[in-house]
């Protein structure tokens, strides 16, 4: 399922903003189709988004982040400035039913450019299921309109994601529609690596189970054959039961799990727990929802990263082409 955290309050507050800023919208006339530099106006709404919007406008495009570096991204709420800021866009790139908010002011934009990541890429209900066993995300796996958002820690669907941007880019601003597609080429590729490294660098693992406190990684258990064994389901500040946290415990016991994996925008304090009861060690394995110092760190980076911290979990010898 997808993440529903919001208060009744919360979205109508949304609601109020988004309202608010429609009025000024109207107000002010139509914007222009791009900015007082020439660059095509991007939104993205969360980091993800904004990495694909970078990576393939680079210099044709002026791109604001709805979600700040740092901030979890299920937790947004818009201000009205933002929520003008959206209707003004001329090209939007988000993920449907990942932030209520951001898809409320989406509805009501009049961009021709709306980019759905999970209209490039479906996806698919990673959901956790008592003694359920189902390929590589500890679940039953069901295809529908709603379902796990983390289609980006798979290569090849966030290769698929970017291909969608590059034609939309291109049909928003033909006079560099050549750039963009060169561009999209080359992040392509980029990944395409990427995910031969992954392969190569979990090929011979001593164990294909992980246990994460945050169900993030099914579509990356899925697509390198490996088995994810999340303590929390994919809302990440849910709760487990006792029950579930025995399954835990008896699934890592089972598989010589030796690492429970945390992530950077979510406290650490449950995946401690579990580890310290069971005599394990503990690291990171990022989600890329956002990233805390973009100055530093980008996509590649913190994937290879994961790649290294699984490696190390699983005893993975092979090194990564």
């Amino acid at each position: 399922m997808m993440i529903r955290r919001r208060t009744r309050s919360s979205i109508a507050l949304a609601a109020t903003a988004l309202a608010a800023s429609l009025a000024l919208t109207a107000c002010g006339g139509s914007s222009s189709a791009q900015d007082a530099n020439g660059k095509l106006k991007v939104v993205a709404s969360f980091y993800p988004m904004e990495y694909l919007a970078q990576q393939i406008g680079k210099d044709h495009v002026a791109v604001t982040d709805l979600t700040a570096a740092g901030v979890e991204p299920h937790d947004l709420e818009l201000t009205a400035k933002q929520v003008g800021t959206v209707q003004k866009a001329d090209a939007i790139l988000y993920l449907k039913g990942l932030q209520p908010t951001v898809d409320q002011a989406v509805a009501q934009s009049g961009s021709k450019h709306k980019i759905d990541a999970a209209a490039a890429s479906p996806l698919v209900d990673h959901h956790l299921d008592e003694g359920a066993e189902d390929g590589g995300a500890d679940g039953h796996r069901h295809e529908g309109p709603a379902g796990d958002p983390h289609i980006w820690l798979d290569p090849t669907r966030y290769a698929a994601v970017a291909r969608s941007v590059g034609e939309e880019f291109a049909k928003a601003d033909p006079a560099h529609a050549e750039d963009f597609r060169r561009n999209t080429d080359d992040l392509v590729g980029r990944l395409t690596a990427l995910d031969e490294q992954f392969r190569t660098g979990l090929k011979d693992a001593g164990t294909r189970t992980f246990v994460t406190s945050h169900a993030a990684f099914g579509y990356l258990a899925e697509h390198y054959g490996l088995t994810q064994v999340a303590i929390n389901g994919v809302d990440p500040e849910s709760e487990p039961t006792p029950a579930r946290l025995a399954e835990v415990q008896k699934a890592a016991k089972d598989n010589g799990v030796t690492t429970i994996f945390f992530e950077t925008l979510v406290s650490p304090k449950l995946a401690d727990t579990v580890a310290k009861d069971l005599g394990l060690r503990t690291a990171v394995l990022d989600p890329l929802e956002g990233v805390k110092d973009p100055a530093k760190d980008d996509y590649l980076t913190v994937m290879k990263q994961n790649l290294a911290n699984l490696q190390a979990a699983l005893g993975a010898t092979s090194a990564a082409s």
